[in-house]
């Protein structure tokens, strides 16, 4: 499903990634470790499409990445950094508006965005507005905006960022019943746990000399 052949991203004499090769398939899950600086972000963002690698070259289900293909975005979905939030806009509200932009039945779509708020612990805060979640609260939408949509391969950078022990196994169980049910999922991460319980592939970077 995802082919990672010498990919490397230079910027004029600096190396922000050094090349790598990895691979996996639908249904399994490649771990990106690796400290500070390594590439880990990097990488993510040329698998997402959003930067084009230097050196190498990367296929998903068996196609260049092309940020613009129709094909491509409704294969992938990422999430690298905290999205865009609107002010006037509550939890459900915004998990809603992603969902009915994937879903053509609106009832379908408040559906899925209502099990995603659930499954990720934010089944209290639907009426909430952004300003007033927590750090950790407003990681959670964040993923909870990706996973209300469809998608074949699922890139995260960091999903644990913010979380307490307790809303990192809640990811880690929303994350297993993605790959159980046959998506390919591609995730940087410093939580063991995450690492532990998904890996079916690791990649672990250094930093470029």
């Amino acid at each position: 499903m995802i082919e990672i052949r010498d990919v490397g991203v230079e910027v004029g004499d600096v190396t922000l990634l050094a090349p790598v090769s990895a691979s996996a398939e639908r249904g399994e899950a490649l771990i990106v470790r690796g400290g500070n600086g390594t590439g880990k972000s990097t990488l993510l963002r040329v698998l997402a499409g959003v930067r084009a690698p230097s050196s190498g070259a990367v296929r998903i289900g068996g196609r260049a990445v092309r940020e613009r293909d129709p094909r491509f975005r409704g294969c992938v979905a990422a999430m690298i950094g905290l999205p865009p939030l609107a002010p006037d806009l509550t939890v459900l509200d915004h998990v809603a508006l992603v969902a009915t932009t994937w879903w053509a039945d609106p009832g379908e779509a408040e559906s899925r965005a209502r099990r995603v708020i659930a499954e990720l612990g934010l089944d209290d805060l639907h009426e909430r507005f952004p300003h007033e979640l927590s750090s950790g609260q407003t990681q959670l939408l964040g993923l909870a905006l990706v996973l209300a949509r469809p998608f074949e391969v699922l890139i995260l950078d960091e999903p644990e960022q913010r979380l307490d022990p307790e809303h990192v196994d809640a990811v880690l169980h929303a994350l297993r019943a993605r790959r159980d049910d046959g998506a390919t999922l591609v995730i940087a991460t410093h939580s063991a746990a995450l690492a532990d319980h998904l890996a079916d592939h690791t990649l672990t970077l250094d930093a470029a000399a």
